[in-house]
């Protein structure tokens, strides 16, 4: 039988994108070496993966052993507390992944778990439950959502051709996981310029071109709100935010599509306050945003250090010419010094493309 554990996780990383607010979890349940229950967090006031393997594994729960990987909670929320019915059930002994870093929970639910008799062990496969949950985990500590930036160069830094043709970098394989990427993240973000230039619709679509019927937040940084009625973007039934600022033309603060809602915040350097734009997000439980371009929004995002994950689709193809099309704006580092540094990088083949994901280096302050 494959680790419990793995089998844990595996099922935690189903549940990306579908658990909102809370983190995707997943449990299983394991009696004289065989599962006998699994489960997943479920959407908002639905049950918790514990939960769910205890419903399955129904009686054959008493003596088991739960494995999870986050610490169950232990207050009442949209659901009730896990650690009770952890306890009734008569479970054994419970390995957890990770500790809940939620100040409501954070080590309670281990302690309480400890004092009805239950043996908790804590710190298998740590590192991969925290890669699953980072997200949730930035946005429980600080009220921030975690913010990973994602585009497609070739092989010589391009993103486009001189003439500005883009369509298309990466590979079809790339351009799936890009929607996996997408499935997964609370919202979607671009910038006006991609709006005008591209006109994305910015769903999640299967491989048939059909969009799934859950879909993340489209958001549009629009400081002087140009996005036209008709953009792709605003087309019901998902829903859409566009931000502006009071330099919004007089149209700026409506829109006639239903499901499109227009926000006005604070101007900083001239554009949208970014900063102010997040903490709205994190105020309104979005927990992860990726950040699709174009060059002046993710030049913003970079600027002011808000990227939490970059990701980068790294195509076999050559350009060539002296037109910059590079995937951010402005002059960039005077000295590769003063480059941004990435750490923990990984790399993936997909298709015919290179993925390669890390996070900026942040010096402790």
């Amino acid at each position: 039988m494959k680790s419990p554990m793995h089998r844990a996780l595996q099922l935690a990383r189903q549940a990306i994108g579908n658990t909102r607010p809370n983190p995707p979890v997943g449990a299983v349940l394991v009696r004289d070496g065989q599962i006998i229950g699994e489960g997943v967090t479920q959407p908002r006031g639905g049950p918790h993966a514990e939960v769910m393997a205890i419903s399955e594994a129904r009686d054959l729960a008493k003596n088991a052993t739960l494995f999870t990987t986050l610490e169950p909670c232990s207050y009442h929320g949209y659901t009730g507390p896990c650690v009770p019915i952890i306890v009734q059930s008569g479970i054994s002994e419970v390995h957890i992944a990770a500790v809940d870093p939620n100040p409501r929970v954070h080590g309670s639910g281990i302690a309480a778990l400890k004092s009805a008799g239950v043996n908790v062990l804590v710190g298998e496969e740590t590192e991969q439950a925290l890669a699953i949950m980072e997200p949730h985990f930035k946005w429980i500590t600080t009220g921030l959502p975690f913010v990973t930036a994602k585009y497609a160069m070739t092989m010589d830094g391009k993103t486009a051709t001189a003439t500005g043709h883009s369509q298309w970098i990466s590979g079809i394989e790339s351009r799936e996981r890009t929607h996996g990427m997408r499935s997964g993240s609370d919202a979607v973000m671009v910038g006006i310029g991609t709006v005008l230039h591209d006109d994305p619709q910015l769903t999640v679509r299967d491989r048939n071109d059909r969009p799934l019927k859950t879909q993340p937040l489209r958001i549009v940084v629009d400081t002087y709100h140009r996005t036209p009625d008709d953009a792709r973007i605003l087309k019901p039934p998902f829903p859409t935010l566009v931000a502006v600022t009071r330099n919004a033309h007089a149209s700026g603060q409506r829109s006639i599509h239903p499901t499109t809602q227009i926000v006005e915040f604070p101007i900083a350097d001239d554009r949208v306050d970014l900063k102010a734009l997040l903490k709205y997000l994190g105020d309104h439980e979005i927990t992860s945003v990726l950040v699709e371009g174009g060059g002046k929004l993710l030049a913003s995002f970079f600027h002011q250090n808000l990227v939490d994950k970059v990701a980068v689709f790294l195509a076999p193809i050559l350009l060539g010419g002296d037109v910059p099309h590079t995937p951010w704006d402005g002059t960039g580092a005077h000295r590769t010094d003063d480059g941004l540094r990435l750490t923990d990088v990984t790399v993936e083949h997909i298709g015919p493309d290179i993925l390669l994901t890390g996070y900026p280096y942040k010096e402790s302050t």
